[in-house]
């Protein structure tokens, strides 16, 4: 699991809804330690500012599947990546296919510039709290557009 680039490791519910968040698009995806069932592993996907979060296990065999909507038939990959692979697809059992890989790596060299001195007169690295502050989380931006269309109907 530590190979695949969007293991996030033990970061909890949390931690892994907020940095769903932080990147905003739905289906944007990642895959985190689950909190509750030791083994077992969190599929997480956005979706119109909710997370919805699947778990991975293992069978006997050591392959690999996860735990869909009900009615859908529960599918066996020998390998995670094949398994994400399948959930890209449209129709799989899941909110909505996994199209925005949110990588750990990603995260960490972002972190790692930010911390960086830099000698230069400008910077080079924008900080992802300035991407942060520019697009806010999809979700709180349809409730920004919520508030202003009520306003303008008690107003207007």
């Amino acid at each position: 699991m530590e190979n695949l680039p969007v293991y996030h490791g033990p970061i909890g519910k949390e931690e892994g809804e907020r940095r769903l968040a932080q990147d905003g698009r739905d289906g944007c995806y990642l895959v985190r330690n689950s909190d509750s069932v030791d083994g077992v592993y969190c599929l997480c996907v956005l979706n119109n500012g909710y997370v919805y979060t699947y778990r991975l296990h293992r069978d006997e065999a050591g392959s690999w599947a996860a735990d869909t909507t009900p009615g859908v038939q529960k599918r066996y990959f020998r390998q995670i990546k094949n398994l994400i692979a399948a959930f890209q697809k449209p129709g799989q059992g899941i909110a909505m296919p996994l199209l925005y890989p949110v990588t750990a790596q990603r995260r960490a060299q972002t972190h790692t510039e930010a911390q960086t001195p830099s000698n230069s007169l400008s910077p080079t690295h924008s900080s992802p709290n300035t991407y942060l502050q520019q697009r806010p989380p999809h979700a709180a931006q349809g409730q920004k557009n919520r508030n202003k269309k009520e306003v303008r109907q008690a107003f207007g």
